[in-house]
């Protein structure tokens, strides 16, 4: 039986590090660490990720998954739901550093697997609430640039360097596979699609953020 962190990494406030170090400080030890590097919660699935495959693959009965909440678990409710029930028909245990929630199957109460299945689903149901909220705050704040006209609205940030995006550029000229530019370059396999479906935009972007 072994003990696994996954960790979604997709912006400044959720590094590696940080999830890693909340989660020691609640008592929780690792035997592996599994890392998503610049993935977006809400545009792809669990098992569509490419360390969430992984995860999928390694995870066995007996062993523990430790997350630091739910939404780090699918990109909205029905895919939290799915892969942690999938996660208990395995016999994996599941348990969050916030709040030190945990999730098995270890019950056949009737009673209490619908208690269980409940708060599932309302942490579920939160956690889309609460990317909900922030989409809608977000797009507010870009309209409300936007409406300056003034040069201030750039878009996002790009999640590449223009060094990084020289090479993507590079290898896709000689037919490389996304994987294989993607390892080359130390961008997202996602990142590296984007860029080869439209490549001016992301030479835009560098050049808005002077990358």
């Amino acid at each position: 039986m072994a003990t696994f962190l996954y960790a979604r990494v997709s912006t400044s406030e959720q590094t590696l590090d940080h999830q890693k170090t909340q989660a020691e400080k609640a008592g929780f030890q690792f035997d592996h660490v599994i890392a998503d590097q610049g993935v977006s919660g809400v545009s792809v699935l669990m098992r569509d990720r490419p360390e969430g495959k992984r995860l999928f693959d390694m995870l066995r009965a007996g062993d523990t998954l430790v997350v630091r909440w739910v939404d780090r678990l699918g990109r909205n409710y029905a895919d939290v739901i799915d892969t942690i029930r999938e996660f208990m028909r395995r016999g994996v245990v599941v348990r969050t550093v916030i709040n030190n929630m945990t999730f098995d199957g270890s019950t056949a109460d009737p009673m209490q697997m619908a208690v269980r299945d409940a708060m599932i689903s309302f942490m579920a149901a939160s956690a889309q609430a609460q990317v909900e909220a922030t989409k809608e705050a977000q797009k507010a704040a870009i309209e409300a640039l936007k409406a300056k006209d003034d040069g201030t609205y750039k878009g996002r940030k790009p999640s590449f360097t223009r060094a990084a995006y020289e090479t993507v550029v590079n290898l896709l000229g000689k037919n490389a596979s996304v994987s294989e530019i993607a390892q080359a370059s130390g961008i997202s396999r996602q990142t590296v699609y984007r860029i080869k479906e439209n490549p001016a935009a992301a030479e835009k972007a560098l050049a808005l953020w002077s990358l």
